[in-house]
């Protein structure tokens, strides 16, 4: 009974959300739906490739270490809106 959804069913419900959520903000909600999984696909990568070249050589002392480079992390290919600079996070324990 509660399982089946018709044409009928279907259209009310797109109906009620542009009632609630307006027809101008559907197309911005989507699009920026869609940067953030880009955004996200884009980190996810990153760490893997991270991951997967981890340096095979020993810690240097802490006072030879130098301070991390930032590395630019693009969300797509030509969006250059939403490329931006990231830190890297430190480890600040003394062991």
């Amino acid at each position: 009974m509660f399982g089946r959804l018709g044409a009928p069913e279907i259209i009310l419900i797109l109906v009620v959300i542009i009632l609630l959520f307006g027809a101008k903000k559907l197309p911005d909600m989507a699009r920026s739906l869609g940067k953030s999984a880009r955004i996200l696909k884009s980190e996810a990568k990153a760490m893997k490739e991270d991951k997967s070249s981890a340096p095979a050589d020993p810690p240097q002392p802490d006072d030879q270490q130098a301070p991390p480079a930032q590395r630019i992390i693009q969300a797509a290919p030509g969006d250059v809106t939403s490329s931006r600079p990231v830190s890297e996070p430190t480890d600040t324990t003394k062991r």
